[in-house]
């Protein structure tokens, strides 16, 4: 068989060799083959016929208008769920060796006569023009901060020319952790971009009741550090797609790092931010030449950061509680009545009365939780014990669960009355000299087995003896030469 490059050589031997026979012999041909492709002037494969007619009957020509039916009805339905319909309405008549068939067929169909694509349109990007940022879920990573499951958020931050980037840990798609994200990002960068691109970030930035406004505070925000905000159209990411991408590089990347780590546990919070800094690092070091073309054009910082909170004026209700972005805190019971400011942080609630900090919260994740501190409301309930039993917020003044074991240890040997009493005499106990000591006092009796009670319980914490430790449990070496001896031994015939 004549290959194209043997013609080729051919006509370029014909002018060169005077003998045509030669320049055939030359180019590997017969001479009557060479005296064809002369006549042609063609290649072997501009003279293939094409291939256009088919060698089998087709499987699904009469059904072929009632296929074309259901994809111009849905164009998203897949060949395979097709064919197992027309399987289902016609048993025995399709093989399933016929699907790549069908597969095939829809496949041209789409591609000659189906809907329109999405064009993706190139864009130019320009050094300190834009940043964009996303919130994006870490839950599939599997991180554990001393061996429990760390379910968190990460606020990327992304330089669209540079694709320079770094990420802030936050647990809610809320303005406190956008403000403090992009806060972060920004004076890391030690310089402002002209635009911020979000999406749309209905939670945290627009209102609920008109989402063609941004929200004061994040307006705020944005003319502090002197950025012009812009989002994206609904149901499109794709106008946010430089972060987006670089949501799935990065999580890529950082589940490398940590199958290279060997573990995925952290000892605290601490450790996991200082992990990831190092990580953003590591990915940046390839961008610098890009990074500093930005770095160059960024306008300037203003002279501080902006409170990255959200403050809200409370009234303290008769049961010590406030409730702030649905979730139930207890505060001391002092400032019942009181109208107190909340500064709601990505983390924490402070709480502030008469221009004072008067308690620091841990910020609740999620809905539906409440925190309530025992301390805040034990001299109350000390002296309406019958309030425990119904009380709604009960379980949160178990602090630990020997505190549980022991409220449950007086029910069996008292009446529920005196039961509460004793149980919210030791907690007093607790707020007043030391929850540690208690909850050792605790561990100490129940590993004795000894009945416990306000007066042996009291007795105990205020002597200030040491409390004895768990018994350790001792086993002893397994001594391997036994099993040596078995091996030397000779087995009598």
């Amino acid at each position: 068989m004549v290959t194209d490059q043997q013609v080729r050589r051919l006509f370029k031997l014909i002018q060169t060799e005077q003998n045509f026979g030669i320049a055939a012999m030359k180019a590997g041909m017969d001479e009557k083959t060479a005296r064809k492709y002369r006549r042609l002037g063609k290649l072997p494969s501009e003279l293939k016929k094409q291939h256009i007619w088919r060698t089998r009957k087709d499987p699904f020509e009469g059904t072929w208008h009632e296929i074309k039916m259901m994809l111009e009805i849905n164009p998203g339905l897949e060949a395979k769920t097709i064919f197992e319909a027309l399987q289902r309405k016609n048993p025995g008549k399709y093989a399933d060796g016929q699907l790549r068939t069908l597969q095939r067929r829809i496949k041209i169909w789409r591609a000659t006569e189906g809907p329109q694509k999405e064009v993706f349109f190139t864009q130019i990007h320009k050094p300190g023009e834009l940043g964009q940022s996303d919130f994006t879920h870490m839950s599939k990573l599997g991180v554990t901060i001393g061996g429990e499951q760390f379910d968190h958020l990460i606020y990327h931050f992304v330089l669209t020319y540079s694709n320079w980037e770094t990420g802030t840990i936050c647990f809610s798609e809320s303005f406190e952790s956008l403000s403090q994200g992009l806060q972060n990002a920004v004076w890391e960068l030690g310089g402002v971009p002209e635009k911020h691109r979000t999406d749309r970030l209905t939670t945290a930035v627009n209102k609920t009741n008109h989402p063609e406004e941004f929200t004061r505070n994040y307006q705020d925000l944005l003319d502090h550090y002197k950025i012009k905000g812009c989002k994206t159209n609904p149901n499109s990411p794709h106008e946010n797609g430089d972060v987006e991408q670089r949501h799935y590089r990065f999580k890529r990347a950082l589940d490398q790092a940590l199958l290279l780590r060997g573990h995925r546990n952290f000892i605290n919070r601490s450790e996991y931010e200082h992990f990831l800094r190092k990580l953003f690092k590591q990915l940046n070091a390839g961008r610098t030449k890009r990074f500093q073309e930005e770095q160059a054009v960024l306008n300037r910082l203003p002279m501080s950061r902006i409170e990255a909170c959200k403050k809200e004026t409370i009234k303290v209700g008769p049961s010590s509680t406030i409730r702030v972005n649905h979730n139930v805190y207890s505060v001391d019971s002092r400032l019942i009545r009181e109208h107190i400011q909340v500064r709601l942080y990505l983390d924490r609630l402070e709480i502030w009365y008469g221009q004072k900090k008067v308690d620091t919260l841990p910020r609740l994740r999620g809905e539906g939780k409440c925190a309530i501190n025992y301390r805040h409301i034990i001299n109350s309930l000390v002296r309406k014990p019958g309030a425990f039993e119904n009380y709604r917020y009960r379980n949160e003044l178990f602090p630990t669960s020997r505190f549980r074991i022991a409220y449950d240890s007086l029910k069996k040997r008292h009446t529920p009355s005196v039961a509460a009493k004793q149980y919210l005499n030791i907690l007093y106990l607790a707020a007043h000299e030391s929850e540690t000591a208690v909850d050792d006092t605790l561990r100490s009796l129940i590993n004795q087995d000894r009945a416990i009670c306000y007066e042996q319980v009291e007795e105990m914490v205020l002597s200030n003896e040491p409390i004895s430790i768990t018994t350790e449990i001792h086993i002893p070496e397994v001594d391997l030469t036994c099993y040596d001896r078995l091996l030397q031994e000779v087995v009598p015939c």
